[in-house]
């Protein structure tokens, strides 16, 4: 078992309280991590508040090599970083690197924004009351912005709040989730070793009624960034206070396959999004809408090609499902299918727990209102429904508490169109699954599904200020 430190204020910390970090497939646990309390997560914060007063100043360019450098050290270590991913998430090996890779170049794209922040001239004389004046706005860092991160992607969703944060010249508190937390003190040595000053980014690990609760109340924070549920969600914004936040709050995604898709190529991509990183994905494949003209078609390829997946230990390079990120979790979502069979629901795939592994499992005649259609599984399930109208079924996917991603295949323009006005939510995949994303996107969703956007440089926007600036030439 390795003993890690963590980083706050340039230098490598211990604690008195340590937490173990397990391997999520066979539970032997490989790691410890210091847990903070209150007093050195507020000690961080100070750090934080007093880097920025040097940092802010800190030109584009060498913000831009400070990233450019982190994502070339990422790249250099990535089997080592993609077997920490694989073993504390329990991520497939092969997801594990996918998000190395995505990780490298979120902090590339960050690198490129930096360069790329400025305000603009305004027309003061456009107003009778503007003349023989001259005005522009610049844009500011905010100050010490606060993130907390979830599991299920350890660096790539710490990528998106650090990398924008630094490049906009800010300084960042992050507190992990307890159950991920080396990604994070991997990149924070990486940060480091790429020449960020002392201060900036701080790694506080704890629960997140501690360590969480300091962060997101602190007046000295001015942004808090989080992914997580709805319900932490809710409370950040009511212990927040007046502040900036982004909630990144999930969804339970759907995708419409109308009669003139591909079949086979539209089950196997359905398939990839519902299972990968075992369905624990905020934009995870759950409800799969098929034209009833194609429905017995698609269902019999997307059964088989789910049968057909590599499930068990995710250091296997042929994995393709891994273990839940905990007992609770395998637990729960058991409880949910088991429920959804007692109410009429079929298995047609999967349906049972083999050690921490929920095997991929494939739910038909369910109902809208059955928790593995109204509520988000984040697990390894999916219902298969079919249906007659394609105006109807968009009513049906939008009959959610969520709005995060859809997807929809079809050739036919006018019902792209059509879905692509009548969807309520933050981004519409056409003949592609909800689960798409690349990380320069705008990223986000409506109703439950969060506040504001991520994707790299629609981050960075809401970690500035405008400053506007008027001058009387009278």
């Amino acid at each position: 078992m390795k003993q890690y430190k963590t980083l706050i204020g340039g230098e490598w910390v211990e604690s008195a309280k340590t937490l173990e970090v397990k391997n999520k497939y066979n539970n032997e646990v490989f790691a410890a991590v210091p847990v903070a309390d209150e007093k050195e997560t507020q000690r961080a914060i100070d750090i934080a508040e007093e880097a920025f007063k040097t940092f802010r100043k800190c030109p584009a360019h060498k913000r831009s090599e400070i990233l450019e450098k982190t994502s070339d050290i990422i790249l250099r270590r990535k089997e080592e970083i993609a077997e920490i991913i694989s073993k504390e998430a329990g991520k497939a090996w092969k997801f594990s690197m996918n998000e190395v890779y995505r990780s490298a170049e979120t902090f590339k794209f960050a690198a490129e924004e930096a360069k790329r922040v400025h305000g603009e001239t305004i027309p003061v004389d456009a107003s009778a009351f503007g003349e023989n004046r001259v005005g522009y706005y610049i844009k500011e860092p905010l100050g010490v912005i606060g993130a907390i991160t979830p599991f299920n992607f350890p660096l790539n969703l710490v990528a998106h709040k650090v990398a924008p944060a630094i490049a906009t010249g800010n300084t960042v508190v992050l507190k992990p989730a307890s159950s991920t937390p080396l990604s994070s003190i991997i990149l924070a040595e990486i940060m480091e070793e790429a020449g960020l000053p002392a201060g900036v980014l701080n790694v506080v690990i704890g629960s997140g009624g501690t360590v969480g609760d300091t962060i997101v109340a602190s007046p000295k924070c001015k942004k808090i960034t989080f992914t997580g549920s709805p319900g932490v969600g809710d409370q950040i914004i009511k212990k927040a206070g007046i502040k900036k936040v982004t909630l990144e709050l999930g969804n339970n995604s759907a995708t419409i396959i109308e009669a003139d898709a591909d079949v086979e190529k539209a089950a196997a991509r359905c398939v990839v999004s519902a299972f990968s990183n075992s369905g624990q994905v905020c934009i995870s494949l759950q409800r799969i809408y098929v034209n009833r003209a194609i429905a017995d078609e698609f269902s019999k390829v997307f059964v088989e090609k789910t049968k057909a997946l590599v499930v068990g230990d995710p250091m296997d390079p042929k994995c393709d499902v891994g273990p839940m990120i905990d007992g609770k979790e395998l637990k729960r979502i058991d409880e949910w299918v088991q429920e959804a069979v007692a109410q009429g629901a079929v298995l047609a795939a999967g349906g049972k727990v083999v050690g921490n592994v929920f095997e991929p499992t494939v739910l038909t005649n369910v109902t809208e209102d059955m928790k593995v259609m109204c509520m988000e599984t984040f697990a390894p399930v999916v219902s298969i429904v079919a249906y007659d109208d394609f105006s109807e079924v968009i009513q049906r996917v939008n009959h959610s508490d969520f709005g995060l991603q859809a997807g929809v295949y079809t050739k036919d323009i006018n019902k792209i169109l059509e879905a692509v006005e009548d969807l309520e939510v933050g981004g519409v995949m056409i003949n592609d699954t909800a689960t798409y994303r690349v990380d320069h996107l705008p990223y986000g969703g409506n109703k439950l599904s969060g506040l504001g956007r991520e994707g790299v440089k629609f981050a960075m926007e809401d970690m500035l200020s405008i400053k506007m600036v008027m001058i009387n030439r009278n």
